[in-house]
């Protein structure tokens, strides 16, 4: 996909998600950081629920210990993977509070070396938190770019790569917000809905629904 056409279906993305905003609610980095831990293989509204009850008692590293592994686990266990999610978090806060000053760090390599922060987690936090422009590629994203021929890559971390070569720079900070949206509720797995499509006309996929 050559330049132009990257930069068209961009602003075309734009125009269709004039309101984009992350779906996952928090208030401050911290949250954001453990909402997006909690996401994984699980449905933003799902996570929602359990951080409405969650954050208004728990919002730092320090209430999160105090709260403890064991009530944590019992508070967040309608989402998949309640225990290892519980227990990460908590190892989570006490390098956050050891090392961090009790503040997610804004580097890569740091995020990373949190429990249960893996690339995609530390990519979201990174762009939503602290305003780097990064792509974090997930399922959906990870579909998009290669259906449309945007960024077509054989895993997760090539196609990231490919992402990050081919959109234009003003575009790096919001691109990731676009493309998961449109992924999530347009271009999806099954059922993909090209006539509803603000892109198609740039989409290179060859069996788009006309």
């Amino acid at each position: 996909m050559d330049s132009k056409t990257v930069n068209k279906l961009y602003e075309k993305l734009k125009r269709s998600l004039p309101n984009s905003q992350p779906e996952l609610n928090y208030r401050n980095r911290f949250e954001l950081l453990v909402a997006v831990m909690l996401s994984a293989q699980a449905t933003d509204k799902s996570v929602n629920k359990v951080t409405a009850n969650l954050f208004p008692k728990y919002s730092s590293p320090e209430a999160v210990l105090k709260c403890g592994q064991t009530r944590l686990q019992n508070m967040i266990r309608t989402i998949g993977l309640a225990p290892t999610k519980a227990k990460n978090i908590v190892a989570a806060c006490k390098i956050l509070i050891d090392e961090h000053n009790g503040e997610p760090p804004g580097n890569r390599e740091a995020l990373e070396h949190l429990p249960g922060v893996g690339r995609k987690t530390a990519n979201v936090v990174l762009n939503e938190g602290f305003g780097h422009p990064t792509i974090a590629v997930d399922t959906h994203v990870f579909r998009l770019a290669n259906r449309t021929g945007l960024a077509p890559g054989k895993n997760v971390e090539e196609t990231e790569k490919r992402l990050l070569e081919v959109t234009p720079k003003k575009w790096l900070k919001t691109a990731h917000r676009y493309l998961i949206l449109h992924g999530r509720y347009v271009c999806t797995a099954r059922n993909y809905r090209c006539g509803e499509c603000a892109i198609r006309n740039e989409c290179q996929f060859p069996d788009k629904l006309l």
